[in-house]
């Protein structure tokens, strides 16, 4: 397969793009991360989610330590070419490292953040 199509996806100035992962049967947004062209290239290749992790500077392989892999079955371009959605199938059915289903667990209430979302599993238990 030709890279072409690398071409399409406007990379930031850090050669980045924004990647969302959206749970395939309930529609759920589980996370947002970022890829390079190299973790894009994977995630085609091995079909399932390769990010690049700005704080560690490598790629990740989403699951590689707690086994939580999500396996994509479908990347969509948005219409600005600027963000990747992911439509995956989440392993575990655990996407944040702080042990709940997805990271958007705190909704703005009464002027400040309320954590509305229950932890499914000790992150003690999951990263050891």
């Amino acid at each position: 397969m030709s890279g072409d199509w690398l071409e399409d996806v406007c990379w930031d100035g850090n050669g980045l793009v924004t990647a969302v992962a959206q749970e395939v049967g309930s529609g759920q947004i589980l996370m947002v991360a970022w890829m390079n062209r190299e973790a894009l290239s994977l995630t085609v290749a091995e079909g399932y989610a390769v990010y690049w992790s700005r704080s560690r500077q490598r790629l990740w392989r989403k699951g590689e330590e707690s086994g939580h892999r999500q396996k994509v079955h479908d990347i969509r371009l948005d219409c600005d070419g600027d963000v990747i959605l992911l439509l995956v199938e989440q392993a575990g059915g655990i996407a944040c490292h702080t042990g709940r289903h997805h990271c958007f667990y705190r909704s703005f209430k009464e002027g400040r953040w309320a954590t509305v979302e229950p932890v499914l599993k000790d992150p003690k238990a999951i990263y050891q």
